[in-house]
């Protein structure tokens, strides 16, 4: 029988709590289980397995992330919005480290298909609307964005930035400026003529 309180938005919502706490390899059935004070056993009439567990946290912090950027393009464009919606991920990395950790977490094909997935790759393209991209480079664009976004975030919160000058806060400002230069210069995005060697006379 399932425990009084216990349900699944309340044991997920406890597990990316957990995530934040200890890290998000921390999160088990028995580490949730010991938090509430019940057998592992009790978990089971709401979640599968661990996997199911770390599943639903992914998706709480994947929905979380695109709701938080959503708010923030409402009403910009262009330089304004590509650092808004950075600002995001930034922030809720530093608030929410463990649940930022879980949105990386490699879902099963349905579960990433009901997740809000896309809902970042569409922010992600409300930003380059500023910028005059057209296909394939909005869709590099794209990719470009979330690599250096990800990528220094990651960078940061492993300490690789804790030390030496300039701070880690100008080098993200200079680093989105760097974007920002690059992506309204449509024209050095696109890949270059392939060009024949020359042939030496004989």
């Amino acid at each position: 029988m399932a425990r009084v309180g216990l349900t699944v938005a309340r044991l997920v919502e406890s597990g990316a709590e957990l995530a934040d706490e200890a890290g998000f390899d921390a999160v088990t059935l028995s580490a949730l289980a010991r938090r509430h004070g019940v057998k592992v056993a009790s978990l089971y009439s709401h979640v599968a397995n661990s996997h199911d567990l770390r599943s639903r946290i992914c998706l709480l912090a994947v929905e979380e992330m695109a709701d938080r950027g959503a708010t923030a393009l409402a009403g910009r464009a262009g330089r304004d919005a590509l650092v808004a919606l950075a600002g995001v991920y930034r922030t809720y990395a530093h608030d929410h480290p463990g649940r930022y950790a879980a949105a990386e977490y490699r879902l099963d094909a349905v579960d990433a298909a009901a997740s809000a997935g896309p809902r970042h790759a569409g922010l992600a393209r409300a930003v380059l609307r500023g910028y005059d991209l057209d296909e394939p480079e909005q869709t590099h664009a794209v990719r470009l964005m979330g690599s250096v976004i990800r990528g220094f975030v990651n960078l940061e919160l492993a300490g690789g930035f804790s030390h030496g000058e300039p701070d880690a806060e100008q080098s993200w400002t200079w680093c989105l400026d760097a974007l920002d230069a690059l992506l309204r210069r449509p024209a050095d995005l696109r890949p270059s003529a392939p060009t024949t060697p020359e042939r030496s006379t004989p």
